[in-house]
């Protein structure tokens, strides 16, 4: 079965004058098609640099990484970013929307860099909100909207490309428990609809919406449960 992710052996050492920081210590990891992996870790274990590194944000300094068939791990960094435009969706725990915008318009975003019509633009910006299920708050601006709709606006804004992936860095973090449930079944539609859900976070209850649970400590993976392996090979 084809990985979207394949990491080989990857390694991340930052230098400071003479000092060497090894945050990742030769990891090994495969994530496939449709799969829902959470990725967790205490703070210093490198789940952040990992992270980086799956959005195409950061290099490693050893190892392969392969995602979705091509070899990213020794691209230029004009490269990656063209990898970021098109394969990959980011949910952050800052929502990152603009206030002068429209929803639709923080939406659209990603597509104004890909070179879309705005017709198109706004058609699809108005179906990612649809699967979100806020097409009705397309022309709100986001200080009219709770927390909640920010974040689905930011995962709206993550779909709009029809990445193969979708990265979240503590996507509930900064949300109350009743939202972040809200919040977390809107990734867990996604997934189902056929989408790659990779999220990051330290809060055990989050963890638990997903099907697979990969936990790291000092660089290396610790462990690497499945919760439903019939589900994990759906296409």
């Amino acid at each position: 079965m084809e990985s979207i992710i394949h990491l080989e052996k990857i390694e991340k050492a930052y230098h400071m004058g003479s000092q060497s920081l090894t945050v990742l210590k030769g990891l090994s990891l495969d994530i496939f098609k449709n799969e829902y992996v959470a990725l967790m870790g205490p703070s210093g274990s490198g789940k952040s640099t990992l992270m980086n590194i799956l959005g195409c944000l950061d290099s490693p300094t050893g190892g392969r990484y392969v995602l979705n068939g091509k070899d990213v791990s020794k691209m230029s960094d004009d490269d990656l970013a063209e990898v970021r435009n098109t394969e990959i969706g980011f949910v952050f725990q800052q929502f990152n929307l603009l206030p002068r915008l429209t929803a639709a318009e923080n939406v659209a975003l990603p597509l104004v860099y890909a070179g879309v019509s705005k017709k198109e633009r706004m058609e699809r910006a108005l179906e990612a909100l649809n699967k979100v299920g806020l097409a009705d708050r397309s022309h709100h601006k986001s200080n009219e909207l709770s927390g909640g709709q920010i974040q689905r606006v930011a995962i709206a804004r993550a779909l709009v490309n029809n990445p193969s992936l979708l990265l979240a860095d503590e996507p509930t973090g900064n949300l109350d428990s009743k939202t972040s449930v809200e919040v977390m079944d809107i990734f867990g539609k996604i997934q189902a609809a056929g989408n790659t859900v990779v999220l990051v976070t330290h809060e055990e209850d989050i963890a638990s919406y997903a099907h697979r649970v990969v936990r790291l400590r000092d660089g290396v993976i610790e462990s690497d449960n499945s919760k439903a392996p019939s589900r994990m090979h759906a296409q």
